[in-house]
Order: C-alpha cells, then structure tokens, then sequence
C-alpha cells in the first residue's frame, strides 16, 4: 500500500489546523493581555469577571474615577494597575505590569534584562530621576523602570543624564508599564 497519500494528507490537515493563540498574557501595540486600546474601563469588571478589581475608592462608579485600579488574579496574584485616561469617556490611560508572564511578543518581560530591551526594540529616550531611569521606545507605548541600584556606582548619585550606552546589559526590570494616553 502506498503511504504517500495518507502522509500528504496528514501534512494538509496538520497545515490546516490553526493553532489557537492564548493572549492572555500578550502585549502587542494595541493589547495587554484581555484589554485593548479601546477597551473602557466600565468593561472592566466585565473582562475581569473571573478576577478581583480593587479601587481606592470603591464607592465610585468605574467609569467616572481617577484613581487606579488594581487587578488580582483569583488566588491572589496581582497582574496589573491600570490608570484611567483623563477623557470624558474614560479608555486605558496607563498599565502597570506585575506579573511575569505577560510578554511580549519578542519575549520581552519583567524578568528580562537591559540587554534583551536593547536587542528588540530601538531606544528613543532615558529618562532620569531621583533612583530610577526610565527607558522609552521608538514607535511604542510599551516603557521600561530600571533601578539606579543597577548602575555602576558613579552613575546612582545626582541628577546627572544618563544614556542607554551607560546602562549595563545586565540591569533588570523594575517596572514595565505601557502608556496609551
């Protein structure tokens, strides 16, 4: 019996079958996780159904606050805090990333280094503050916290602009937040 068709059959059917993407821990352009760029955030509780939503202020209708709003995985592990937009219908304004399996696309996340930041994606800015330097991307929302600690050590104290140059490949993550607003 010839094995040739049913082998170029299996190659078709296994060509065929479209693997099923799981997003709930992606971050693309327009996506983090279950929210999107136009997500609102009175859906929230909707998207999150499943999950825990904590407000400061828990009196207030979602939808019509300024404050952030923290997002619990049942069990207890904290995924994300999203801060509204100062819009009259309020969307996403920023995302702050807890949790380590959200990632994106290259890989990127909490538990990467400077160095992984470094080869997917092109630096347009750090930023430097009080103990921390922020690094922001080119043509994406997606940005980056690294610790002052990370740095050498004539690098930690002042007020003093730091370039990407100076950071080293070995200094991790400390916050990864994308910012829509």
């Amino acid at each position: 019996m010839n094995k040739l068709p049913i082998l170029c059959l299996l190659i078709l059917v296994n060509i065929g079958c479209k693997k099923e993407v799981n997003t709930e821990f992606s971050i693309t352009k327009d996506q983090v996780g279950k929210v999107t760029r136009s997500t609102l955030i009175k859906d929230l509780e909707t998207i999150y159904a499943e999950d825990s939503l904590v407000r400061k202020d828990p009196d207030t209708e979602l939808g019509k606050s300024t404050s952030n709003i923290e997002i619990f995985k049942k069990g207890g592990d904290h995924l994300l805090s999203i801060t509204p937009s100062s819009d009259s219908i309020q969307k996403i304004g920023n995302i702050r990333i807890y949790d380590s399996r959200f990632s994106t696309v290259d890989g990127v996340n909490l538990l990467s280094t400077f160095k992984d930041i470094k080869a997917h994606y092109t630096i347009k800015k750090v930023l430097t503050s009080m103990n921390n330097v922020v690094i922001l991307l080119k043509d994406n929302d997606l940005y980056f916290t690294i610790s002052k600690e990370d740095l050498p050590a004539e690098l930690r104290f002042g007020a003093n602009n730091i370039d990407a140059v100076q950071i080293p490949e070995q200094a991790t993550i400390k916050y990864m937040m994308v910012g829509w607003e």
